[in-house]
């Protein structure tokens, strides 16, 4: 296989050295720290904005929305303190209520790209037609879902996306956008995806749309595999867990090192779509927030189960528990590799590994830091 992984990521108006995304994880996984160690080894560093404010210092326990735009700048101001010329990003559910006001505190607070999926972001353009050298990236898992979010844009915004992620649901970990029903059949193709959301925009757009593989990629031959196969990089979010910088408890980083293939699987979230996680102590979680009550303290889904009826569980709460170290009735969410994890690392040592790097690399990659 030819190697190619070595290859600069061009979106919009920023580049990186290496063709490679981290992946938003809520709730504070990827949080500053994390984002701009990405940026800084040359990728491309993404905040998820997703329950942000939960564990900070601007939460009382009834001010969620307030707290979350002012805790998302501040991780995004701590990312540019590490990287202060990388490619600093986030990630922006569509599913979640104060979806609007937090890509805009986004674009306020110097985010230079925004990752959306969780939904068809229709919105995005409008939302940020003040701040035009934002990029824009939505997720898909579909060709189909790529041409409709295009088309609205173009007729509305007159503008295409940035890059598109293509993300794998049988492989990808957290909330996925497709039904449980078609998940893990053997029939999704992603590399398929790949080619005919690239061959969408080169035929109909004549454009070069960059397209991003998501899911499934923890090693140098997974992002060989991918850029051999038609993307132009790669998302990872897994691999970056058990790292020094990753924003979680130790003990949430414990968790992936002594899970087995057999602890992950598919849950159904209160949002309504299924989701990748450590599976084994989901009734800890529903009993856990049956015991506590169905006190909805944030409403921070536009639909949500939980909120509506009492069903299931209190997902930003079982998210925010396991990253604080309560693994035990937190979730912890994850992608189908996570069992490989087998030490804590640093971000620059798996940038190492995945790109080959020599010393003379990593010192000049630090110079232009």
């Amino acid at each position: 296989m030819k190697d190619t992984a070595v290859k600069k990521l061009v979106i919009g108006r920023y580049s990186t050295p290496f063709p490679l995304i981290l992946g938003g994880m809520g709730v504070r996984i990827s949080g500053g720290r994390l984002a701009g160690h990405v940026a800084r080894c040359g990728g491309f560093g993404t905040i998820a904005a997703a329950g942000i404010g939960v564990n900070s210092p601007y939460y009382t326990g009834r001010n969620f929305f307030a707290a979350d735009i002012q805790a998302f700048k501040d991780e995004i101001r701590k990312a540019y303190a590490i990287a202060p010329d990388g490619v600093i990003g986030v990630n922006c559910m569509v599913a979640v209520t104060n979806y609007d006001a937090m890509v805009r505190a986004a674009c306020e607070a110097g985010a230079k790209y925004i990752v959306s999926g969780a939904g068809l972001p229709m919105s995005l353009p409008a939302l940020t037609a003040d701040y035009p050298d934002v990029a824009l990236i939505p997720i898909v898992s579909s060709v189909r879902a790529a041409q409709l979010i295009t088309r609205k844009w173009l007729q509305n915004h007159h503008r295409l996306p940035d890059a598109v992620v293509v993300e794998d649901p049988d492989t990808a970990g957290g909330h996925l956008g497709e039904k449980p029903e078609n998940i893990g059949t053997g029939c999704y193709d992603q590399y398929e995806t790949v080619r005919q959301v690239k061959a969408y925009f080169q035929q109909v757009h004549q454009r070069h749309v960059p397209v991003i593989a998501a899911g499934g990629i923890w090693d140098r031959q997974d992002i060989l595999q991918a850029l051999a196969q038609g993307a132009d990089a790669v998302q990872m979010a897994s691999r970056f867990v058990c790292t020094e910088e990753c924003d979680a408890d130790p003990a949430f980083k414990q968790a992936y090192l002594d899970c087995r293939p057999e602890n992950i699987g598919l849950i159904m979230s209160p949002a309504g779509l299924p989701g990748r996680a450590l599976v084994g102590n989901i009734d800890r979680i529903r009993q856990r927030d049956l015991d506590a009550g169905c006190d909805c303290a944030c409403a921070c889904l536009k639909k949500c189960t939980f909120k509506e009826t009492g069903e299931r569980f209190c997902i930003i709460g079982a998210l925010d528990r396991a990253q604080r170290g309560d693994v035990d009735t937190g979730l912890v969410f994850c992608g189908t590799n996570a069992w490989k994890a087998d030490r804590i690392t640093t971000v620059q040592a798996i940038f190492d590994e995945l790109f080959m790097l020599s010393h003379q690399q990593k010192q000049s990659l630090a110079v232009n830091a």
